[in-house]
């Protein structure tokens, strides 16, 4: 049986998982959670209803991977100065990561690229 753990994420299932892990609800669940895999199940449910087959394992493995790049590249950038690397959806993960809100139902990360490629699911967040 395939799980697909192996499976490379495309750069659309990235940016929904983003978006989703921007959703402030998710942003509060996430908050100070050392058991989160009800937290991950619902990421998983949700990429699901977005034609996206992920599971909970993966998509948790996916999250502390891109919190693990972007803190390792700030840390990089706090000894350098300017950055030697570049990270792939950085300015999402930093505007979820900084958490500034402009909205009710997101940390008002959609206003940069974060949806550029996919569908407007705000009504998904109600």
């Amino acid at each position: 049986n395939d799980t697909g753990a192996g499976k490379h994420w495309s750069d659309n299932e990235v940016r929904a998982l983003i978006n989703i892990w921007s959703d402030a609800k998710i942003q509060q669940m996430l908050e100070g959670a050392t058991r989160n895999k009800e937290i991950f199940e619902e990421i998983a449910r949700r990429l699901m209803k977005r034609g996206i087959d992920r599971d909970w394992k993966q998509c948790r493995t996916k999250y502390k991977n891109l919190k693990y790049e972007y803190r390792a590249l700030q840390k990089e950038n706090e000894h350098h100065g300017n950055p030697r690397r570049k990270m792939r959806f950085y300015d999402e993960v930093d505007c979820i990561l900084r958490r500034q809100p402009l909205g009710p139902s997101s940390w008002g990360c959609e206003s940069s690229s974060l949806l550029s490629g996919t569908k407007n699911f705000s009504n998904e967040l109600q």
